[in-house]
């Protein structure tokens, strides 16, 4: 059994994931050897948990149309990694979905990234994902990264969620179709194509 297998099963055996292993829900995220963008977003929606597989939706079409990649390279080509903050769908709430659990990425991210260790770039999706890799407070602040994401290059490329639920952002801020996704698509061709 491969080090990552092992991971696998101890996420699924891990108490605070009891509910979902008994319903045989297994935890969405890929983190192949050969990776060397990782892809950090809040937590699976709940129509991808019921396809079993991750970004298998319309943010997902969004995602892969800003990075420049059909569904076989991001899925079969081993170049990307997946780990959302919680890789169960945490459940419905008033406006969306629940936020990803608490202390959920802190436990499992650092074993899954010593498995990845050719990772060049990490895409942060969303507030979660930014406040909790760029230690910085949840609120307010995505915009805010994700324009001056060059701060946060070559490491990171904080990103605003590619759901449809965020067309109003995306009409009230045209700079990040012309100038941001243009930028990601380039960095991500010349990091897979290198």
């Amino acid at each position: 059994m491969s080090q990552i297998e092992k991971i696998k099963q101890a996420i699924m055996a891990d108490s605070q994931n009891k509910s979902y292993t008994e319903q045989g829900i297994e935890p969405l995220f890929a983190a192949p050897k050969t990776a060397r963008i990782n892809i950090v977003g809040q937590a699976p929606g709940l129509k991808t948990q019921e396809a079993g597989l991750y970004w298998k939706d319309k943010s997902g079409d969004r995602l892969r149309d800003w990075l420049g990649v059909d569904e076989d390279i991001f899925y079969n080509s081993g170049y990307f990694a997946v780990l959302p903050m919680d890789f169960y769908f945490p459940g419905h709430g008033k406006s969306g979905d629940l936020p990803p659990r608490k202390g959920f990425a802190e436990k499992w991210h650092p074993q899954l990234l010593k498995e990845c260790p050719n990772i060049e770039l990490t895409l942060l999706i969303g507030q979660y994902a930014q406040a909790y890799y760029l230690h910085e407070k949840i609120s307010g602040k995505v915009t805010e990264r994700v324009k001056h994401y060059k701060d946060y290059l070559p490491e990171y490329f904080p990103l605003v969620h590619p759901s449809p639920r965020n067309q109003i952002w995306m009409a009230k801020n045209p700079w990040f179709k012309s100038e941001v996704v243009p930028d990601l698509k380039a960095l991500v061709q010349k990091i897979i194509h290198q």
